[in-house]
């Protein structure tokens, strides 16, 4: 893979176990953890939208949909993938600048109250009812935004937007899609028109599995160019089996707006880092749409802060464009023990190349 300017990747052929992540999820024996928390009804409006992604081929399109396959050796890892990523996905959504900075919502849809007070918004409350099929590789989702409200209206809440995703089956439109067994994946998604791409990364928290992040990376492709245009974030928890989104968890959400915090210090990404790291191929020899992240050894990464993206709750990423004609995309999630996710994708002349997950810590000085 491509070097790219604040993430050098020196590869090491060490073996290593298999990711520490907690067991799975069974949603047979979880729904009186889902009642625990108050019902609230969701109600639709005329003008509410539904955003559903579409795509035509083209330089971003890895291949026909219909080698849409995967390998028998993985139905394993991708049952247990389906369990851990299924279920109501709650919590917060936002979005910045290329530069990190909040967008605020639009002032069309704050509540009056807001105004007057002149107080900013910059935070939807958010919906992700997800469900994979076990048995194939099959998963539908949705990210739901609700409109915001004065205090916790636990009666009732609002959709503003419906943006409905799905791999596999004839409403496929991912333009790839690797996953791994705790229920983190990369998804890429071309626009209409392929103008631009959404690199989706979700990565599931290794010492809560009921708490993941996604980060999402608008890029826009000109004659192969690669820019990136803005970044989404959703902070969610699981709240229940899948329901479609018809439920909430309303005033029991652990959790808040986020988008106006403090952003992640530099000090806590530049330096070494090194831990074991899953990659999926995506080139003439690998050229199924859906492919597991499988372990590729131990990954050593020298980081600046070149490039860099702070974002609120230990959050970062990055886009370079090398001068070798290659793009990474990285994203990181560091947490309190010291250690971090990262995830990556890699480009060329807006090919996509590969993906990966690592698990990393610092190494020691000297290292």
């Amino acid at each position: 893979m491509a070097l790219a300017a604040n993430s050098v990747i020196i590869s090491h052929n060490t073996a290593f176990t298999s990711f520490d992540f907690p067991s799975s999820k069974f949603i047979s024996n979880l729904h009186s953890h889902f009642h625990r928390f108050p019902r609230i009804t969701i109600t639709t409006t005329p003008s509410s939208s539904s955003s559903i992604a579409k795509a035509t081929l083209s330089d971003v399109q890895l291949q026909d949909h219909k080698n849409n396959t995967f390998n028998t050796t993985s139905t394993t890892t991708w049952s247990e993938f389906a369990t851990n990523v299924s279920g109501e996905w709650d919590g917060f959504g936002a979005e910045f600048t290329n530069e990190g900075n909040p967008i605020e919502l639009p002032e069309s849809v704050v509540p009056e109250a807001y105004r007057e007070w002149e107080v900013k918004v910059f935070d939807w409350q958010t919906q992700c009812p997800t469900l994979a099929q076990p048995e194939e590789p099959l998963l539908i989702y949705k990210s739901i935004k609700l409109l915001p409200t004065v205090g916790c209206e636990a009666d009732a809440a609002t959709r503003y937007s419906i943006d409905e995703r799905s791999i596999g089956g004839q409403d496929d439109k991912v333009s790839a899609f690797a996953y791994q067994a705790s229920g983190s994946y990369v998804a890429v998604w071309p626009s209409e028109g392929n103008s631009s791409l959404e690199l989706e990364y979700c990565l599931v928290n290794p010492q809560d599995r009921e708490s993941r992040v996604r980060i999402i990376q608008v890029v826009n492709v000109d004659d192969r160019k690669m820019v990136l245009q803005k970044v989404r974030v959703f902070r969610e928890q699981w709240y229940g089996p899948f329901r479609n989104g018809e439920q909430l968890g309303g005033c029991a959400i652990r959790d808040s707006g986020f988008a106006a915090t403090d952003a992640m210090e530099a000090s806590d990404v530049v330096g070494v880092w090194q831990g074991p790291r899953a990659v999926a191929k995506f080139d003439a020899f690998h050229t199924d749409l859906l492919q597991e992240l499988r372990d590729d050894g131990v990954m050593k990464s020298v980081r600046d802060e070149c490039d860099l993206i702070f974002l609120p709750k230990q959050l970062w990423c990055s886009f370079k464009q090398g001068t070798d004609g290659e793009t990474c995309s990285e994203v990181g999630w560091l947490f309190d023990n010291g250690q971090e996710i990262t995830s990556s994708c890699i480009f060329s002349a807006a090919k996509l190349k590969g993906v990966s997950i690592a698990r990393e810590t610092r190494a020691a000085e000297g290292v």
